[in-house]
């Protein structure tokens, strides 16, 4: 818990910069583990991410300490098949998609799942920008004749069903704990699942110095430290907000991609970002489900 003085000096701190500031850390992270698929493969590397997540915040919450019923353990285990589908799919779409394009399309993921839950004309606006936003990003953004182009959309399209699966079951857990709680607990099951088939490729991982403490700082700015900040965020901004900013999060990524990787967009990138941006915000912000 942290003391009186350092909450007040948190609480001076603007709620949309923790947003931002999230963005900014995990894109950092992300771009920092493209990096390392040269020396390991993007599944292993996703799988480094969430055991370093997992044993940090299994450290910190201790979850085992709260009461758990039989359902909340297997939904908390279907949380982490997702987390770590999510991840590793994730990974391997920007192993060959620029950041900015994957993380613009993976948000194809919370905007079905707004829409499909919405009510009203805005769900359709919103699907309609998505479309529009997905066509102008991999029919005239990106080569669909470069090598693993066609195969990074795949990816990252599987990234976003996961990424809905995700919310849906995330949800249901939410009324129960506190969410950093029920993080933790999932991380440490997509962490010990996933191991089966990716332990074996992440053994690389202790071979050098250099490259295990690329995945530790992998795992913490990708996982820890983002969702710790949008825990803040969350709890003193209105949906409306938390929503306007969320759906800046695709041009976040490709400000990202363009100083630390040199990805510089094209106009069909560009063009689909925005439009779907607005899709986000207009799927998830409280305005528009009246």
């Amino acid at each position: 818990m942290p003391s009186l003085s350092s909450q007040s000096r948190l609480d001076r701190v603007p709620a949309q910069f923790f947003i931002v500031g999230s963005a900014l850390i995990q894109y950092v992270g992300a771009a920092i583990a493209i990096g390392l698929f040269a020396q390991m493969s993007p599944a292993s590397v996703a799988w480094w991410r969430v055991l370093v997540a997992a044993i940090i915040l299994l450290a910190w919450r201790r979850p085992w300490r709260e009461k758990w019923s039989r359902k909340d353990c297997v939904t908390s285990m279907v949380f982490g098949v997702f987390i770590i589908s999510m991840n590793s799919t994730f990974y391997e779409a920007i192993a060959r998609l620029p950041l900015g394009a994957a993380v613009s399309l993976e948000f194809l993921g919370p905007v079905l799942v707004a829409i499909f839950r919405g009510r009203g004309p805005a769900p359709r606006i919103a699907a309609l920008l998505a479309f529009a936003g997905v066509v102008s990003i991999s029919g005239l953004g990106l080569d669909l004749d470069a090598p693993g182009v066609k195969a990074g959309i795949v990816w990252i399209l599987l990234a976003a069903t996961a990424w809905a699966g995700y919310i849906m079951v995330g949800q249901k857990l939410a009324s129960k704990r506190s969410a950093v709680s029920n993080l933790a607990a999932s991380l440490g099951w997509s962490a010990l699942f996933s191991s089966v088939v990716l332990a074996p490729g992440g053994v690389g991982g202790f071979t050098s110095a250099h490259l295990f403490g690329a995945l530790v700082v992998v795992g913490v700015l990708s996982t820890v430290i983002p969702f710790s900040l949008e825990a803040l965020a969350m709890s003193r901004v209105s949906a409306a907000t938390f929503a306007l900013f969320t759906a800046m999060l695709p041009a976040t990524s490709t400000i990202v991609g363009a100083v630390m990787l040199r990805q510089l967009p094209t106009l069909g990138e560009l063009g689909g970002l925005v439009l779907i941006s607005v899709a986000v915000w207009i799927a998830s912000s409280p305005r528009f489900q009246r």
